[in-house]
């Protein structure tokens, strides 16, 4: 059975001149460390502090040769915070000495306490100064994950390729709208490149130094959305065993792309609403907002006739949201831009998979350029991936691309009709799942939500299945 009394955190170290203190210390503090480290002396102090990164130190302000003026104990508190900027420390002052503890306050000191000191008194404040280091390192680290994972290298953006009309009014918006911090709104069928938009928006922004984090709503289960975009405090619910800052105050200071928006359930929209409003967040079991400072770019598959449907979305929130709103268009309204994109793909992969670009035939050119691609950009990218991986000496052909309907090509023995109404006395479970799911998406034209929902499934469970299938 575990110990109810186990020590809640790592490290403290005690510096002060005084044996006795420094073992009294010990057994008191030795309940609420695992480890408690002391130091006599600031060449001891400033190696301890380097060797245990103590969670607080309590440092005596007369530490050294009976001195009162406080003079050694302040010299080394600017030491240890010039060498530990995020360091917590409790200064010890004699006799109450309120001017000390100003003056220590003044230069970094956490707080206070002073000698001879009540047992409860210490305690309770090296909790409070424990408890706020633990939050400073979490937060710390929240930040550090955010600038690891938000922005890719530099470089491995992919470039928004076309310069056909529709493209040009795109790069149009994007450059007006940029260098405000006017939320973004980015509509367009799955596949057209959203992301590549609110990044090209992010990176020509004033907030271009700092972070963007995305993150996708269709990819997060209902119950989760709440915690993971607001955050939460300890005890919050069962699992909360920690407090955890949310995406939204992770991303402060930079962007925050909202990617499918769309399927933010209805009854957290009014809490995202009076983060925009009040530019402020409140996680989830605690009391106080917390400030932030962000510029969000959302993304949506959905059709402005759906986003106008109360029943889907709050119209305030889209106001909010759409305050510059970009439409990308799909790719068979901008077919002169498809050779552009083959060739940017072929030269991409062929240096991904360390192998020489293949040449293509006149005639596959011409049928690339011809397809309709209702999976747009990123459907013509896995086309030009696979096609590069499976590549032979000769130039590829049209029959080196997925073109025609798979569900026929690879079940010759089903008719054609099949596609719409699976065959009744066919069993092959594989089969009639991906004739439903291409049904389903060529019905709501490749709108992932519309589809899934039609399905009775999530936008991940049809995700994987559109990769099973190869859709």
């Amino acid at each position: 059975m575990a110990n109810q009394s186990s020590p809640e955190f790592d490290c403290c170290l005690v510096i002060d001149d005084d044996e006795d203190i420094l073992i009294a210390a010990r057994l008191l503090l030795r309940t609420v460390f695992r480890e408690v480290v002391t130091a006599s002396n600031p060449a001891d102090a400033m190696a301890a502090a380097s060797a245990h990164a103590p969670d607080v130190v309590l440092l005596d302000a007369n530490f050294a040769r009976g001195a009162t003026d406080a003079a050694e104990g302040l010299a080394l508190l600017d030491r240890l915070l010039a060498a530990h900027p995020d360091l917590i420390v409790v200064m010890i002052t004699a006799h109450a000495g309120v001017k000390i503890a100003v003056e220590a306050m003044k230069r970094g000191a956490t707080d206070f306490i002073s000698k001879p000191w009540a047992n409860e008194r210490l305690l309770t404040t090296v909790r409070t100064a424990a408890a706020l280091a633990g939050s400073r390192k979490m937060v710390a680290t929240e930040r550090a994950k955010v600038a690891a994972v938000a922005d890719p290298a530099p470089g491995s953006t992919p470039p928004l390729i076309g310069a056909a009309a529709p493209m040009a009014r795109v790069n149009s918006l994007i450059a007006r709208a940029a260098p405000t911090d006017a939320n973004v709104l980015v509509l367009g069928e799955n596949g057209t490149g959203k992301e590549l938009v609110a990044r090209a928006v992010h990176r020509q922004s004033l907030r271009a130094g700092q972070p963007m984090l995305t993150v996708d709503l269709g990819a997060i289960s209902t119950e989760l959305i709440d915690s993971e975009l607001f955050g939460h405090v300890k005890g919050a619910f069962t699992d909360a065993k920690g407090d955890r800052i949310g995406r939204i105050q992770a991303a402060s200071g930079g962007t925050l792309f909202l990617d499918e928006i769309g399927n933010l359930p209805l009854h957290l929209q009014p809490k995202l609403l009076t983060v925009l409003e009040q530019r402020q967040v409140t996680p989830v079991g605690a009391n106080r907002p917390v400030p932030v400072d962000i510029r969000v770019i959302a993304a949506t598959n959905l059709t402005p006739a759906m986003l106008r449907d109360e029943k889907l979305f709050r119209q305030d929130l889209l106001f909010r949201l759409n305050t510059v709103e970009i439409e990308l268009p799909p790719l068979r309204d901008r077919r002169e831009d498809v050779p552009a994109l083959v060739d940017h793909f072929l030269d991409h992969y062929a240096k991904r998979y360390n192998r020489p670009a293949p040449a293509l035939s006149a005639a596959a050119r011409s049928a690339l350029s011809a397809h309709d691609w209702p999976g747009n950009v990123r459907a013509l990218r896995h086309a030009i991936e696979r096609a590069v991986i499976l590549a032979g000496d000769a130039p590829l052909e049209p029959e080196d691309f997925p073109l025609g309907s798979p569900a026929v090509r690879d079940a010759p023995s089903i008719a054609p009709e099949a596609v719409v109404t699976p065959v009744a006395n066919d069993l092959n479970l594989d089969r009639v799942e991906r004739q439903l799911v291409e049904q389903a998406l060529k019905k709501h034209a490749y709108n992932i939500s519309a589809a899934a929902a039609e399905l009775g499934v999530s936008r991940a469970a049809l995700y994987r299945r559109m990769e099973k299938h190869g859709l």
